[in-house]
């Protein structure tokens, strides 16, 4: 009976048994709550995961979104290009856009030149090329978010010569 508990006076011995009763209480209380811990964390997992993967598929569907009118302002502004070249004609244009959009991807393209003989028009007249897609037949996803819609870009220029 050399411990140093046991020398201690009697009211110091029960606040010491006291002290060490309670850490034992807490860990026994920390040894339960990862058990607790972990069904909350599943809960949270469940709610917050469904979320997070349509912020997730969301955002690449509008980076798609973004890459596809990006793709058909490409294309207008080449087409529009080739269209001032001397002897070039409506096909020649389409011809420019289309390759631009199969080297893209981009499927179901319509190429409108107005007017569409833009050849024969007197200088100083405006004229267009248009290019339009359908965003359905374009996406990454099965998920339409942006439903049927087709986005369309042209470029409007003045004949010079």
């Amino acid at each position: 009976e050399n411990t140093p508990f046991l020398q201690l006076k009697p009211r110091f011995r029960a606040l010491f048994e006291v002290q060490v009763r309670f850490s034992i209480d807490r860990q026994n209380q920390n040894r339960k709550r990862p058990d607790r811990r972990a069904g909350v964390a599943a809960v949270e997992l469940a709610v917050c995961l469904p979320i997070l993967l349509l912020l997730f598929v969301g955002m690449i569907e509008s980076c798609t979104m973004f890459f596809l009118k990006q793709s058909l302002a490409i294309a207008a502004y080449e087409g529009m290009h080739t269209a001032l070249e001397t002897e070039a004609d409506a096909a020649d244009v389409e011809a420019t856009c289309n390759t631009i959009l199969t080297q893209r991807r981009v499927t179901g393209s319509n190429v409108v030149c107005d007017p569409g003989n833009f050849e024969t028009l007197a200088p100083g007249s405006f004229f267009t090329v248009r290019v339009s897609a359908p965003t359905a037949g374009n996406s990454l996803l099965p998920l339409h978010f942006f439903g049927n819609v087709d986005l369309t870009s042209e470029v409007t220029m003045l004949k010079e010569l």
